[in-house]
């Protein structure tokens, strides 16, 4: 017999083997403790013009978000959500969320999507994004606005259906539908169907999502006309509301059209009809409010193993995270030290500094946020040859580890210029390394977050993770700038002088955050000072993937036969 098997079995009966400490330590699931230095960077008198600066900028940016949130909250207009609520006796929005979600409140995704497009504003892009917890599990939840353009889908609408499904693959999370979809807008109908990621897609992604084994739920609460039949008929468990919900791909109009009957919207694909003829839906419901408990407790029977809510001591950064207002750049030059910004956002204001003394112009570091740990890779200036192949070595050392990332991106604001043989050299060099730094970024497997809180410029934001390098999610700050370059330096890519005033004029308005968003480019402007609550939401939103007991893939989706 072996020496070890004898020694566990030998042990005296009602006595605690030596092992058992060392077999049960698995399922406690508890971090090592930390003793991260205190990154200790009050504001000095040498910053306060620059930090005064600062916040007067971001006082015009936060009355900009005001006004767009205020826009977004009102939907459709008075009218159209008095016709929603009274005379087609529907729920606008926010009031069917309120019922589906858990009173936590939830993380919206790209609430600003939609305004100001060349067609018009479509506020939210006609459809409520997002990310809140059901029944204490966290799920993507996709919700058509029906009060903004009668429901009709436009171009922005369905990529931001296809980015909150993305959402849902990347960070494995239940998505659930709610369904009040009148088609395609057709005037537009060559920006919304032909093409691999417009409308189509959405209905492969359910299919891989399932076959993934993640789980979605619809619920229908008006009318799936044409694509959006689909919807529910591919998910998983689908839920129908009495007399409001229909489904069919042609409504009464064309089943007149084509054949002259007419048939009431009920009988032609009613609650009714699917509940019982058809079987599409596996639910029937009454009311609204008896749809969203069951799909509340549709949620509740997901295969999960959560952990137990404790209540976790976590340090509050030494300094206000108020204070990260007058750190938010007007622009290049009004840059602080990006350290004073990670001692705002950091738990007790503690970083483990990565290669502190070389590539200074990139910051990297362990850290936690509200108890997660990551790793953070932050702008402090040019992403020179040493910054880059540090920001190269530490990508690496964060996914051997399996830590997340946090890119805070403030690149230049225009690519480094070429007027002498040694500056050729050195650009040389650098761009070998930021090839490097790019690679890196993007065979990385690990979860990557990136809030970009002042430039967002040529080659270096791909190195730090821009929406082309695929991070779990992307937020801007309302100061920030996204273009090729920025505003005023349009001089270095051409020499005339009405094309440089025009090109100029052009990138002031295209490179703001909410122009960005309007087009999602992101996953919405989030205020500095919420900066924090939104990393911790995220961070445990990537973290419940773990918790999926069936989590492995299988090869086929579930389908309705």
């Amino acid at each position: 017999m072996h020496p070890f098997t004898h020694s566990l079995k030998a042990w005296p009966r009602g006595h605690a083997s030596p092992w058992a400490c060392l077999m049960s330590t698995g399922a406690q699931r508890r971090p090592l403790p930390s003793t991260f230095p205190i990154l200790d960077k009050p504001l000095l008198p040498i910053h306060r013009h620059v930090y005064e600066t600062n916040l007067q900028n971001s006082a015009k940016c936060h009355q900009r978000y005001l006004e767009y949130q205020e826009k977004v909250q009102k939907g459709g207009g008075e009218s159209a959500i008095a016709r929603h609520t009274q005379r087609n006796k529907k729920l606008v929005v926010r009031d069917r969320l309120r019922l589906l979600l858990d009173e936590e409140g939830c993380l919206e995704l790209s609430p600003f999507a939609g305004l100001g497009l060349p067609y018009g504003d479509i506020p939210s892009a006609g459809c409520v994004t997002g990310i809140g917890k059901i029944s204490g599990l966290w799920c993507v939840f996709i919700a058509n606005d029906a009060t903004v353009k009668g429901g009709t889908a436009y171009p922005i609408s369905v990529k931001k259906q296809l980015r909150a499904q993305e959402v849902a693959i990347q960070n494995r999370l239940p998505c659930v539908y709610l369904v009040d979809s009148g088609g395609a807008f057709l005037p537009l109908q060559s920006e919304i169907f032909p093409d691999k990621n417009q409308g189509g897609r959405s209905f492969y992604n359910e299919a891989i999502m399932s076959a993934m084994r993640i789980p979605q739920v619809a619920v229908v609460c008006g009318s799936c006309t044409a694509g959006g039949a689909y919807i529910p008929t591919m998910a998983e468990e689908a839920v129908i509301v009495h007399k409001i919900g229909t489904i069919f791909l042609g409504g009464p109009p064309l089943v007149k059209a084509a054949t002259g009957e007419e048939v009431s919207p009920e009988d032609l694909g009613g609650a009714q009809l699917h509940a019982e003829v058809s079987g599409c839906v596996d639910h029937f419901a009454v009311m609204e409010e008896e749809a969203y408990q069951c799909t509340r407790n549709i949620i509740s029977t997901l295969n999960y193993d959560l952990p137990e809510d404790r209540e976790l001591s976590v340090e509050q950064p030494l300094h206000s995270e108020e204070e990260l207002k007058g750190l938010a750049p007007k622009d290049y030059n009004h840059s602080l030290d990006v350290r004073l910004i990670l001692s705002r956002l950091t738990d007790g204001s503690k970083f483990q500094e990565f290669k502190a003394r070389y590539g200074t112009t990139l910051v990297t570091g362990f850290a936690k946020i509200e108890g997660h740990l990551v790793g953070f890779v932050a702008n402090n200036g040019e992403l020179r040859y040493e910054a880059a192949l540090k920001g190269s070595h530490f990508i690496q050392l964060c996914d051997q580890r399996h830590i997340p990332i946090v890119f805070l991106q403030n690149t230049p604001p225009c690519p480094a210029l070429t007027l002498t043989p040694a500056q050729a050299e050195s650009n040389t060099n650098g761009l070998k390394a930021q090839s490097s730094m790019m690679a890196a970024v993007a065979c990385a497997s690990i979860p990557k977050i990136t809030v970009i809180i002042g430039g967002c410029h040529g080659a270096d934001s791909y190195a730090m993770c821009g929406r082309a390098f695929d991070p779990n999610f992307l937020f801007l700050w309302p100061n920030a700038r996204v273009s090729l370059v920025a505003p005023g330096y349009s001089g270095t890519l051409t020499h005339d002088e009405e094309e440089i005033t025009a090109i100029n004029e052009r990138l002031e308005e295209e490179s703001s955050a909410f122009f960005s968003s309007g087009r999602l480019w992101d996953d919405g402007v989030i205020l500095p000072q919420e900066t924090r609550k939104v990393l911790s939401c995220c961070l445990k939103i990537i973290k419940q993937q773990e918790y999926h007991i069936s989590r492995g893939n299988r090869r086929f989706p579930v389908l309705r036969l």
